[in-house]
C-alpha cells in the first residue's frame, strides 16, 4: 500500500511527468487500487462471518448448559391454511392436560440456537402443491435445515399433513423426517401422516401422545365410528410366564365382506368392568336403574365414561345433576391393536397383553379384552387403514423383525405372502421364555417346515445367563442382512417402542448405513409399527 501512495504523490508532484505516462499505466493503477478495496472487503466480511460463527458456537454451548427442562416439550407448526397451526394448539393443549411443559411456535420463528435448548420436540407440519414446504417454513428450510448440522440430543415426532391425490404425498414431512434422521436425532415414534384430515390418523397421533405424555386416559379428539363385532374366543397363550398375561382373541363382525389388509389397525372401544360402574354408583349414592335423557339407564350410560378413581374426582361430582354427572364424564379413549389375521381367516385376530395401573387396577383397554368384556358379547371396533405398514408393493423378499406382542401385524404378513404364494420370508423374534412365551409357536414352525418361512430365529432373553435379544440377532446377522437387502428386500419392524425397534434401528444403521436406510424408508422398502 506505501509503494502505490508513493507512485501517486509522484504524479501529483510531477505533472509533466504524469503526463508523459501512458493511459495504461494510470489504468492499471485504478486497478490496483480497485483490487485493494475489494482485498479489504473481503477480509472485513471474513472477519464479521468467523465472529458470527463464533458467536453461534458461544451461544449454542451457552443454550445446552441450560437446556430447557426435560418434560418441557416444543411444538412447532409449518401452517399454510391454518389447519397445521389448529392442530398443533389442540396438540399442546392435550398435553398440557397431562401436565407437561409446553412451547408453541411457528417453524418461522425456530433458529438453530433455539431448537438446541430441547431435548423432545413435536413438528405438525403441512404440504403445499407438490412436495413444498409452506410460506413460514421456508426460512427454517434455507437457514437452520443445513446437511452438516447435528441435533444429538433431539427426540422427535412429525405429523405430516398432506393430500394423497398428489404425488409427493406429505412431502414436505418427509424432507423433514430425512433431514432429522440425517442430524442423527432420535424419532419418538414413526411420522403420523394425514390425509385430508383423516380421523383415524389423527386419532393414532392422539395415541402416541398419550404414550409421550404417559397418560392413558387422555381423552380423544373426536371419538370413533364404531362397528359391533362379537368375540367369539380368548385364549391366553403364555401360562406360566414371568411376563403379564397375553391373550389371543378372535372376533366377528356382524357385517358380512369386512375388509382389510396386512397391517391394518383395529381401534377398540373399552367398556368399565360391572365392578366399577356398581362402585361408582354405590360412591355417590345413585340408582343405576334410572332412565337418562338418552333413554338408557344409568348404569348402561356409564359404560363408556372415563370413571374417577380418587377423592379429588368424585368431589367435583358431588351434588351435580345425572345429567351434569355424564356431561362431565370423558369418554373412554380408544385402543389401538395391530390384526393378526387377514380376511382370508374369517375372522379379526388380536393379541393382547394385560397391562396394569401402579394401584393394581387393569389398563382400560386390554383390562376391557383380556378380562371383563364376555366370550360371545360385543365388541366396539373400528377397522383403521394403515398404509405406513401395509405389505410391499412388490414380489420381494422381506424381513420381519419383532418382539412380544408384535408378532400380531408380522404373522399377518406371513399370512398374506402365503396366501399370495410369496416366498423368502425370514422372521426374527423375541420374547421372555421360549417354553410360555413363543407365541403361535405350531403355526410358524410348520410354515417354515413347508419352506413358507426361509429362516425363523429367536431370541428368547430369559433361558441364558446372558440376555439376548431381538437387536443382538439383528447384529449377528449383519452380512445376511446386506446379501438379502441387496437382493430388493424389503424390512418390516413390529413390537415396543421403548427398547427393540430403536436398538433395531440403531443396528441396521450401522449394518446398511444411513443412505440405504434412508432409501430404503424413502422407498417403502423399511416400515415400522411400533407402540
Amino acid at each position: 500500500m506505501k509503494y502505490l501512495l508513493a507512485a501517486l504523490s509522484l504524479l501529483i508532484a510531477n505533472p509533466s511527468y504524469a503526463a508523459s505516462i501512458k493511459a495504461s499505466y494510470v489504468v492499471n493503477a485504478i486497478s490496483v487500487i480497485i483490487l485493494y478495496l475489494a482485498f479489504c472487503g473481503w477480509f472485513v466480511w471474513r472477519h464479521q462471518q468467523k465472529a458470527a460463527q463464533h458467536l453461534l458456537e458461544n451461544n449454542l454451548v451457552n443454550a445446552n448448559a441450560n437446556m430447557r427442562d426435560a418434560y418441557c416439550i416444543l411444538i412447532a407448526y409449518a401452517s399454510q391454511t391454518g389447519n397445521a397451526e389448529q392442530l398443533a394448539k389442540k396438540t399442546a393443549e392435550s398435553l398440557k392436560a397431562a401436565g407437561l411443559a409446553i412451547e408453541l411456535h411457528p417453524l418461522s420463528k425456530i433458529n438453530a440456537v433455539l431448537l438446541h435448548t430441547f431435548t423432545r420436540a413435536l413438528f405438525v407440519v403441512s404440504t403445499t402443491g407438490e412436495g413444498d414446504a409452506p410460506d413460514n417454513a421456508r426460512e427454517f428450510l434455507t437457514e437452520v435445515m443445513h446437511p452438516n448440522a447435528s441435533l444429538p440430543n433431539l427426540k422427535y415426532g412429525i405429523l405430516a399433513l398432506g393430500d394423497a391425490s398428489y404425488t409427493h404425498f406429505c412431502g414436505f414431512g418427509h424432507t423433514l423426517a430425512a433431514w432429522l434422521q440425517h442430524t442423527h436425532d432420535i424419532p419418538l415414534f414413526d411420522m403420523v401422516e394425514v390425509n385430508r384430515n383423516d380421523d383415524g390418523a389423527l386419532r393414532h397421533w392422539q395415541y402416541q401422545l398419550s404414550v409421550l405424555a404417559q397418560d392413558t386416559e387422555m381423552a380423544d379428539w373426536k371419538t370413533p365410528d364404531y362397528q359391533r363385532w362379537k368375540l367369539t374366543s380368548r385364549i391366553q397363550l403364555n401360562k406360566g410366564s414371568v411376563g403379564a398375561p397375553a391373550y389371543h382373541l378372535s372376533l366377528s363382525s356382524q357385517k358380512k365382506n369386512m375388509r382389510w389388509q396386512a397391517g391394518d389397525i383395529a381401534e377398540v372401544g373399552p367398556r368399565n368392568s360391572p365392578q366399577s360402574v356398581d362402585s361408582f354408583l354405590q360412591h355417590l349414592g345413585l340408582d343405576g336403574t334410572i332412565q337418562t335423557e338418552s333413554s338408557m339407564t344409568l348404569r348402561d350410560a356409564l359404560q363408556d365414561k372415563l370413571l374417577p378413581h380418587d377423592e379429588a374426582s368424585f368431589n367435583v361430582l358431588n351434588g351435580l345433576s345425572i345429567e351434569a354427572i355424564l356431561l362431565t364424564l370423558k369418554t373412554l379413549p380408544h385402543r389401538e391393536y395391530s390384526i393378526a389375521s387377514i380376511p382370508q381367516d374369517g375372522q379379526l385376530e388380536l393379541l393382547v397383553r394385560q397391562t396394569h395401573y401402579a394401584d393394581g387396577r387393569l389398563g382400560i383397554g386390554s383390562g376391557w379384552l383380556t378380562e371383563y368384556a364376555t366370550v360371545k358379547g360385543e365388541i366396539a371396533l373400528r377397522i383403521r387403514e394403515n398404509t405406513a405398514f401395509h405389505p410391499p408393493p412388490n414380489e420381494i423378499p422381506l424381513i420381519l423383525i419383532g418382539n412380544g406382542t408384535g408378532i400380531a401385524g408380522l404373522r399377518a404378513h406371513l399370512k398374506a405372502r402365503i396366501v399370495a404364494g410369496l416366498g423368502n420370508n425370514w422372521l426374527i423374534f423375541g420374547e421372555r421364555q421360549a417354553s410360555h412365551d413363543f407365541y403361535f409357536k405350531d403355526e410358524l414352525l410348520d410354515w417354515q417346515n413347508q419352506g413358507l418361512i426361509t429362516r425363523l430365529e429367536t431370541a428368547f432373553s430369559r433361558d441364558q445367563v446372558n440376555r439376548v435379544y431381538v437387536q443382538d440377532i439383528v447384529s449377528s446377522s449383519a452380512s445376511e442382512i446386506k446379501k438379502w437387502v441387496a437382493d430388493g428386500a424389503a424390512i418390516y419392524v413390529c413390537g415396543s417402542a421403548s427398547g427393540m425397534a430403536p436398538a433395531v434401528h440403531n443396528h441396521l444403521l450401522e449394518i446398511l448405513g444411513e443412505a440405504t436406510l434412508s432409501a430404503l424408508t424413502a422407498s417403502g422398502r423399511y416400515r415400522r409399527d411400533v407402540y
